[in-house]
């Protein structure tokens, strides 16, 4: 077995999330060996608390025209001597690294790329969601086993948020590239909530400031958590909470997967077959565009939820 392994997963934090369920089989699988991660630094205080890894590298992703930067990466990939890598990403950049780290000194490779030792084949474009698309290929690699991520590292003292028992998070931003992803309805959510003696919690970030003022303007009982919380405050958050409703972000990804009851707003563009949460207590709901997803359908999806025994975390 090697003695050294290097992961490979940039993100974004959703995609990230999802493949931890990868990240901890590869950790089972070499128990005795070194374990590298290569990501970018939006990720790098998950993967540090997650306890998988013994090093941690943020990945300078160098421009294809930036030689001294692409030399100085393949300096660091060779002399990192890794037995093996599991290339998560399995995008153009990461078969750029394949490709630089040269024939005669790369290790065994798990991936997509043409010339690697443990390539994984499948039909692009593809409709597989990424827990099963990572199983297939560790299973390549000789890994059969790939779970569901295991959140419960992501641990915090939620007491100083002083919410009351009977909360709902709500998620309603997305990355700046992603607002055609965001449900703009959670304002008259959030009242129907209010009405039914529920308090909404707002999770977001400063990205999130325009659609989290005007859920606050029409429901002044909400709780601005905006700001407040880091990211490995989201699943303990989420195992107190009644329940979740969120946009497709990273955060409602956390919760679902630390087991909270959740409703989860997709465009259907076919999305949410390859990145909705596939976990029993989701609940997908689509529209095209999003906005036509109306307030009454989700609301309704969310008191069912709420009605419904909650199966343990």
């Amino acid at each position: 077995m090697p003695g050294r392994v290097l992961v490979i997963k940039l993100g974004a934090l959703g995609d990230f999330c999802y493949a931890l369920g990868a990240m901890q089989a590869i950790r089972r699988h070499h128990r005795d060996a070194s374990l590298v991660l290569l990501t970018r630094a939006s990720c790098a205080q998950l993967a540090r608390g997650s306890g998988l890894f013994e090093e941690v590298w943020i990945d300078t992703e160098p421009r294809a025209w930036d030689l001294p930067g692409l030399l100085a990466l393949r300096r660091r990939l060779l002399d990192g001597r890794f037995g093996r890598i599991y290339d998560l990403q399995t995008s153009d950049r990461s078969g750029l690294y394949f490709r630089l780290m040269g024939p005669a000194r790369r290790p065994e490779w798990s991936g997509i790329v043409r010339g690697c030792s443990h390539r994984h084949l499948y039909a692009r474009p593809h409709r597989m969601h990424q827990v099963t698309r990572l199983a297939a290929q560790l299973a390549v690699a000789g890994i059969d086993r790939v779970d569901l991520p295991d959140l419960s590292f992501m641990q915090s003292d939620t007491d100083r948020f002083a919410l009351p028992p009977d909360h709902v998070l709500l998620m309603p931003g997305s990355s700046p590239r992603g607002s055609h992803k965001r449900w703009p309805h959670y304002g008259a959510l959030a009242g129907l909530l209010a009405e039914r003696g529920l308090v909404p919690a707002l999770v977001g970030t400063g990205e999130d400031r325009d659609a989290l003022d005007r859920i606050l303007d029409a429901c002044p009982h909400a709780v601005n958590l905006a700001g407040r919380t880091g990211i490995l405050d989201i699943a303990p958050l989420a195992r107190t909470a009644r329940a979740c409703v969120g946009n497709d972000t990273g955060p409602l990804h956390f919760a679902a997967l630390a087991g909270c009851p959740t409703i989860a707003l997709f465009r259907a563009d076919g999305s949410a077959e390859k990145a909705a949460p596939p976990t029993p207590q989701t609940t997908v709901l689509s529209a095209e565009p999003l906005a036509d997803l109306a307030v009454e359908t989700v609301a309704t999806a969310l008191f069912d939820a709420l009605d419904r025994p909650r199966a343990p975390s």
